[in-house]
């Protein structure tokens, strides 16, 4: 049972954006067998030093090199699976607050229909660029010429479910840009509802464009109420770190700090655990996905997962005596492999605090079992009443 039978006041997720531990059952049917973000970076570079989550546990869900398994936790851990259909940050998110889809969002390897381009055109009367899949960072390299002579923003999605608008700001303004991401998510429905549209800003001249973290997600409104919704309801803290807002179309929350990077994102979590709330911190920390896995960096997502780890005391540190951490993921994003978009993984959970019972091993399961489950888990702050792993897993 739970180590003190501690009654749970506070759980904090975090989410470490795309740190996918290995291939998913139907990986293949993505295209993604053999995936493996965590333990395929670790192999490439020659190994990585994750001491703090190593004693959660995550050396023993895979075989990281330089992480090797523990026999004595400091919590319970294991490997999910998610359930519904795609691999995308919103249906990550979205199951992670207790909905399943069984209907995957609409992608376009092939760019948008020309029909939804000339009206897009239309609302925002101008022409636009590009409209088709590319990475960002790539895209504003051929097109950004191109676009600062022109003023036309530049259109282009990717392997997931985004309609993305790229931008200098000193051709359209970030308020113009937001705008025509509005236009474009009114636009977006029925048969082309995509999970987010993405407003992607950036900076520089010709040859040195950077992507700033003015950053903005319009993500469609939940089909349900989510764990968020349950919590705010209950008259209890919904904090949402990162873009965990823009994830759930800022339904449910009751505060927010839209944080553009890890550090700040870290900094922010450390910030909430030391105020007076209670109920649940949801944080995303995007880094390891949008500058390193989109873009086949295996040894700067190392370097981020090593920098998370080195702070992970701090968190740990603030944590009560009635709080829960839990460390996991959305989906996976293996820079190792050619292509740029997100693997279909298993993801770690990794959980922590006093009401923990130690050294607990889950195995592998569903994505939390299933999302009501991980709902029920959260809400034990609700509730009111012991948490032990095995019994909510």
């Amino acid at each position: 049972m739970a180590s003190n039978q501690s009654k749970i006041e506070r759980v904090i997720v975090i989410v470490l954006d795309s740190v996918g531990c290995g291939d998913a059952p139907d990986a293949k049917d993505y295209g993604d067998e053999g995936t493996n973000t965590i333990g395929n970076i670790a192999k490439v570079i020659g190994g990585i030093n994750l001491p703090n989550m190593q004693k959660m546990g995550l050396g023993n869900l895979t075989d990281i090199q330089g992480v090797p398994p523990t026999d004595n936790a400091i919590g319970a851990y294991g490997r999910l699976t998610e359930i519904s259909v795609g691999k995308d940050t919103t249906t990550g998110h979205w199951e992670l607050g207790g909905i399943h889809l069984e209907k995957s969002f609409p992608t376009y390897p092939d760019g948008f229909p020309a029909d939804v381009i000339a009206e897009f055109e239309e609302r925002i009367q101008r022409k636009t660029l590009g409209n088709y899949p590319a990475s960002g960072t790539e895209i504003i390299k051929v097109l950004g010429e191109e676009h600062l002579k022109t003023g036309y923003p530049i259109v282009y999605t990717s392997g997931d479910s985004v309609f993305q608008i790229a931008a200098h700001v000193e051709v359209i303004p970030l308020d113009e840009l937001y705008h025509f991401c509005e236009l474009a998510r009114a636009l977006l429905i029925n048969e082309h509802t995509v999970g987010r549209v993405i407003a992607r800003p950036f900076t520089g001249k010709l040859g040195n464009f950077v992507r700033t973290e003015d950053r903005k997600d319009y993500s469609v409104l939940p089909p349900s109420d989510t764990i968020l919704d349950a919590v705010s309801k209950a008259g209890l803290d919904m904090i949402g770190v990162g873009k965990i807002e823009d994830i759930f179309a800022e339904q449910g929350l009751t505060e927010s700090n839209h944080t553009g990077n890890n550090m700040a994102g870290i900094e922010a979590i450390i910030d909430f655990c030391q105020q007076d709330n209670h109920g649940l911190i949801f944080a995303n920390l995007v880094d390891f996905d949008s500058l390193y896995g989109h873009r086949n960096n295996p040894q700067g997502y190392a370097d981020a997962l090593m920098a998370f780890d080195k702070r992970l005391p701090e968190i740990q540190a603030v944590l009560r005596p009635s709080d829960v951490l839990m460390l996991t993921a959305d989906h996976g994003n293996d820079p190792t492999t050619p292509g740029t978009d997100h693997s279909r993984e298993r993801v770690p959970l990794l959980i922590m605090g006093e009401p923990i019972k130690q050294n607990t091993n889950f195995g592998t399961s569903g994505f939390l079992v299933r999302p009501d489950r991980f709902l029920k888990t959260c809400q034990v702050c609700i509730q009111n009443v012991t948490l032990c792993p095995s019994q909510v897993y």
